[in-house]
């Protein structure tokens, strides 16, 4: 019972220092005014400028769509979901920058086994040299100690790769 009680009361603790190195890598991110109340403050012939139609923006690039599986362990579920519960910001602006977006992570349970379903979106021109630089970034390698031993490798995932690629057979926009 006590052993129970020490266990639940250490996670609690490292999800808690997690949580203050997450908070304190993340930067105070400035209001902005809205270009209209810039505009309105500037007068009426600035205001009636500001009201022009926006140039198009250019095109998008169209996203490669990724989704991998991994195993979770048990024992460490509760874990990687407070983890995820409350990602660092340094996490989500690293993989913003390395041009993930859309990304999503889904946990199941089946036959007494637990999995991770993850899906992202890539709009980068180099999807190898991204993730080079991710795997570069101190914040994501601390982030990595934390949730990898939470994770159980599956078999056929290739050398180097924690979560193995599924092949996508459908899709609809």
């Amino acid at each position: 019972m006590w052993t129970d009680f020490y266990r639940v009361s250490a996670t609690a603790i490292l999800l808690s220092i997690g949580a203050l190195i997450g908070y304190a890598c993340s930067e105070a991110i400035p209001l902005v005014q809205t270009s209209q109340a810039l505009a309105d403050e500037a007068g009426p012939a600035r205001s009636a400028q500001a009201r022009k139609p926006a140039k198009a923006a250019p095109a998008k690039k169209k996203a490669q769509r990724f989704g991998n599986v991994i195993g979770l362990k048990k024992e460490k579920q509760f874990i990687y979901d407070m983890l995820h519960a409350h990602p660092w910001a340094p996490i989500n602006e690293m993989l913003k920058e390395c041009n993930i977006q859309n990304y999503s992570i889904y946990e199941t349970q089946f036959d007494g086994k637990f999995y991770l379903f993850a899906y992202f979106e890539y709009t980068g021109e180099n999807f190898k040299a991204d993730m080079a630089k991710m795997a570069k970034n101190k914040a994501t390698q601390e982030w990595w100690k934390l949730t990898d031993p939470c994770q159980q490798r599956l078999p056929g995932t290739p050398e180097g790769e924690q979560w193995l690629g599924m092949r996508e057979v459908y899709h609809l926009d």
